[in-house]
């Protein structure tokens, strides 16, 4: 399936009984998010790396359909200038060996201040990574959307090396006072976390990758959704694999949001596991 669509996160504390059964239990979430989606961020491995046993739980709780994006630990990312990383970096990949083939993507997310002076790291970096694999890397520094000569630079490393330049649209985020918006505690965080940064939209490889931070009510999201559906419509009848991220301030109206936009692609997702359940049983659910 050229199509890939999921959220930041698979268990959330609003989702039992709307996107995952009411009455699952946190260990069989998973299980019941990839009944939906067939893809997941997978932000956890940026911050620590699981046990053996969990890599074995998260395989089998999907199927060979699903696609795990995981990210780099920051000790690679954030911590290393990505210098003599080889030993972390092939301990990290055999470590997701039972879902290797289910890995759709790898990514090295760069902090803002990795800036144009690292590219010859960069490109170094890239080129010792095993060739089994697919690769995206997200930068976060201001030169790299000046659309001059370091924005270039990297953008020609990347369709060099085939590698996909990840796309964040945070406009929807920052579109509205956080103080205004719905659930201001939580906009307030998400504005203080998530980066501000011009939409440049390029595809750099065959798997290009959009990260779409959308508000929790769909109607807002209409204007910054509609010039997007013709460019990831043309990019799936190129037979590239896209993949669509979708969160919310706080991610408690992201299922909705990315069946809004599974939807408009004309791939609608199957039906939520919590609102079969309550509509087997009878329940209403508001």
């Amino acid at each position: 399936m050229p199509l890939y669509i999921g959220l930041p996160q698979w268990s959330h504390s609003a989702w039992p009984g709307h996107l995952l059964g009411r009455a699952t239990r946190p260990s069989d979430h998973l299980a019941d998010y990839a009944k939906v989606f067939n893809a997941i961020e997978g932000n956890t491995t940026f911050y620590a790396n699981p046990s053996p046993d969990t890599v074995q739980r998260w395989r089998d709780a999907t199927t060979d359909a699903f696609r795990f994006t995981f990210k780099f630990p920051k000790t690679i990312s954030h911590q290393s200038e990505l210098l003599g990383m080889e030993r972390e970096v092939s301990a990290f990949i055999q470590l997701l060996a039972p879902l290797h083939e289910r890995l759709g993507l790898l990514k090295l997310q760069l902090p803002a201040s990795f800036g144009p002076a690292g590219l010859p790291r960069l490109e170094a970096f890239l080129r010792q990574l095993p060739a089994d694999f697919a690769y995206a890397v997200e930068v976060r520094h201001p030169d790299f959307f000046a659309k001059g000569e370091a924005e270039r630079a990297l953008n020609r490393l990347l369709i060099e090396r085939g590698i996909n330049r990840i796309m964040l649209d945070s406009r929807p985020l920052f579109s509205v006072p956080a103080t205004l918006a719905a659930k201001s505690a939580a906009m307030i965080e998400a504005q203080g976390k998530k980066p501000q940064l011009p939409v440049h939209v390029l595809a750099t490889a065959e798997a290009p990758v959009v990260r779409f931070i959308g508000l929790p009510q769909p109607e807002q999201n209409h204007r910054f959704l509609q010039p997007w559906l013709p460019r990831w419509r043309s990019w799936l009848d190129e037979g590239k694999t896209l993949y669509l991220f979708i969160h919310t301030a706080d991610n408690a109206h992201a299922p909705e949001l990315a069946r809004q936009v599974a939807t408009a692609l004309d791939q609608p997702l199957p039906p939520f596991v919590g609102e079969t359940d309550c509509a087997q049983q009878g329940i209403l659910n508001f």
